[in-house]
């Protein structure tokens, strides 16, 4: 199931790390990118649990990042071809994702209701982040900036790790 979830996880992760830039060099953009990462990974595995949902998805495709571009400023290169990546994100994934990033408690929440259903794994840059973590991502993880994706589906998520 990972393996076809993993066009919307790489393009919603990319589209988070483009809003939500990292601060500093090469270094806070991969420790950036690895909790965004970790995050859409356990939101994309909570919005779609089954084969079947993720058959679906492939299907009536994740709905790609227009209204979050909107909501969030950001502006794609001006080049369709070079957007394209953009249509595989999934702005509730997004959402869900930002949440845990700004939401310690939501996150370790929705990682035990993944390892419910099956092998627990290792989401420490989600769940423990350290001080480099914390810098690099500091505008991923600060809970005002994020707050327009978050608010989107947030009470859906809630709903879902109760």
């Amino acid at each position: 199931m990972y393996a076809d979830l993993s066009p919307v996880i790489a393009a919603t992760a990319q589209w988070l790390t483009r809003a939500y830039p990292a601060s500093g060099g090469a270094l806070a953009l991969a420790l950036t990118e690895a909790q965004a990462r970790q995050a859409v990974t356990v939101a994309a595995r909570l919005r779609y649990p089954t084969p079947m949902d993720v058959g679906l998805m492939d299907v009536a495709g994740p709905g790609g990042s227009a209204r979050l571009d909107r909501i969030t400023g950001v502006d794609g290169d001006g080049d369709g071809a070079a957007d394209a990546w953009r249509t595989w994100v999934d702005e509730v994934v997004a959402s869900w994702a930002v949440s845990l990033l700004a939401d310690p408690e939501l996150a370790a929440r929705a990682v035990r209701a993944l390892a419910e259903g099956g092998t627990p794994v290792d989401y420490r840059r989600l769940l423990t982040p350290d001080d480099g973590d914390r810098r690099a991502a500091a505008l991923l993880r600060h809970p005002d900036l994020v707050a327009p994706v978050a608010v989107l589906h947030r009470a859906e998520l809630l709903a879902l790790v109760a």
